[in-house]
C-alpha cells in the first residue's frame, strides 16, 4: 500500500471515530473515556492541534476544540456533558496516569 492511500485510510478511520463519539455516542462522558481508554475527545482535539503545529499551522486550543467538536467546546459541553458522579471521579482517580 502506498503512503498516500495509507494516510487517506487512516484519516477516514479518524473521521469515523470522531463521528461515532460526537454523533452516535455523545452520551459517553469524557471522564469515562479517560478512565477506560486513557484518552477523550479533548485529547483528540489536542492531537489535532499538535499535528497542525508539526506542519507549521498555528492552531490554538479553542480553535482545535471547535474543529474537533464542530462547535465551540462550551456549546458542546452545555448540550452533552453532565457533572461527573462520585463513582466516575473515584474510577478516574484510581487509574494510573501515564500520559
Amino acid at each position: 500500500m502506498d503512503e498516500t492511500t495509507r494516510t487517506e485510510i487512516e484519516a477516514a478511520a479518524f473521521r469515523r471515530l470522531r463521528r461515532h463519539l460526537m454523533e452516535e455516542r455523545p452520551d459517553v462522558q469524557n471522564i469515562d473515556l479517560m478512565t477506560l481508554a486513557g484518552f477523550c475527545r479533548n485529547c483528540l482535539s489536542r492531537w489535532m492541534q499538535e499535528a497542525a503545529a508539526e506542519r507549521g499551522v498555528e492552531m490554538g486550543k479553542d480553535e482545535a476544540r471547535a474543529l474537533y467538536y464542530g462547535m465551540p467546546y462550551e456549546a458542546w459541553r452545555a448540550m452533552h456533558q453532565r457533572e461527573a458522579t462520585d463513582a466516575q471521579k473515584a474510577a478516574f482517580d484510581a487509574v494510573p496516569k501515564e500520559h
